[in-house]
């Protein structure tokens, strides 16, 4: 039976399994598959990674604290996390991946990081 590259349509040589003709067809078509389909999510991702760089960098410890100002000075967006998680306690943190924050009392913010 005679394959065909899921890319270029390139006959297949090699093992039976294989799907595409080169590492460059198998990047490419991959590529096509996993990029972002609309600016939006284009905008929406480049977002979501630019906060989890801020708090990654601010957080090296695991667990710190800042200010509201030192956020926003760094361009952290607070409308943009991946999840809330409420605790028993009655505390809120916003997630970006496993990096989070808490709101505190006079523009202060507890940050943690999620063990994976």
């Amino acid at each position: 039976m005679n394959k065909t590259c899921l890319e270029c349509g390139e006959k297949i040589v090699g093992r039976e399994d294989k799907k595409f003709c080169s590492d460059g067809c198998r990047n490419a078509y991959n590529n096509k598959i996993n990029k972002d389909s609309t600016n939006f999510m284009r905008n929406i991702n480049n977002k979501l990674r630019k906060n989890y760089r801020i708090l990654s960098e601010i957080n090296t410890e695991g667990k710190s604290k800042t200010t509201r100002a030192k956020l926003l000075s760094k361009g952290f967006d607070f409308e943009f996390f991946t999840n809330i998680l409420q605790t028993k306690t009655g505390n809120t943190y916003y997630f970006l991946y496993d990096q989070g924050y808490m709101v505190l009392d006079n523009d202060f913010y507890m940050l943690v990081k999620k063990d994976i």
